[in-house]
Parts: C-alpha cells; structure tokens; sequence
C-alpha cells in the first residue's frame, strides 16, 4: 500500500484558543467535527479535510511526553504571490526557498508555538520571493 498524501499533523499546544486563531487567520483553516476526547483540542479543516489535529497540553492526554517534537510539516498550495501578500499583511515572518531540481517553491513560516511549517507551490508560479522579516 504506497502512501499518497499528507493526512493530517497533530501539534500540541498551550494555548488552544490562540493556535486556532492562528492557522484560521494565515492558513484561512477552520474548525470542525471532532471526536469527543477526553482532552481539549480542535481540528483544523482545509474545504472538508481535517489537515491539523490540536491537543492542548495543560490538560494532555496520557500518552504525552514533554520531549516530544515535531520539526514541520507541508502543505501544498496554489496562488504564491497572493499567500505572501497575505502574510505580509498579517506581519507573519516568513523565508523562501526553492528545492534545486525540481522547482517547487517553499514559503516557510512559524506558527504561534514556534512549530515550523511550509508551504509548497509549483515550480511555475511567479512571485517576488524575497524573505520577509516582519516589523
């Protein structure tokens, strides 16, 4: 069985309300349908996929483990040069990088945990990619 796709990433934050703030204002994700756990969280859903899974970690469920970390996780996307007008307007710091050989432009950003995430395009979409520190 070949894997196809990203599913979903699950992040583990303090502060729930504000995470899911977060990913709705520059991800434009939005809550949904969750499984009634016995521990806070949301899902975060793209059309009627639940990409991102939040647990809020004052109250963690018991498999937690402080150690644990998560370096990224991508999402693809469409429309380069409208999404880094996006952050740019919502001051959210951002770098690019575009992979060498096949082309697919990178817009890497830090959520309000610090988890670090990117976002990929085709090779062919046009934009000034030029890394934006914030003010």
């Amino acid at each position: 069985m070949p894997l196809q796709r990203l599913d979903h990433v699950n992040i583990r934050t303090e502060n729930l309300d504000r995470t899911v703030e977060f990913y709705g204002r520059v991800l434009g994700l939005h809550p949904g349908d969750r499984p009634a756990f016995p521990f806070p969280g949301a899902w975060l859903y793209a059309g009627d996929a639940a990409v991102v899974h939040l647990i809020g970690v004052k109250d963690a469920p018991p498999d937690y483990r402080e150690d644990q970390r998560l370096e990224h996780f991508a999402l693809s996307a469409t429309d380069l040069a409208g999404f880094l007008a996006h952050l740019r307007a919502e001051n959210v710091p951002y770098w690019c990088r575009v992979l060498p050989t096949i082309g697919v432009q990178q817009v890497n950003i830090l959520d309000c945990d610090g988890n670090h995430l990117h976002i990929d395009f085709a090779a062919d979409e046009k934009a000034d990619l030029t890394d934006f520190p914030g003010h």
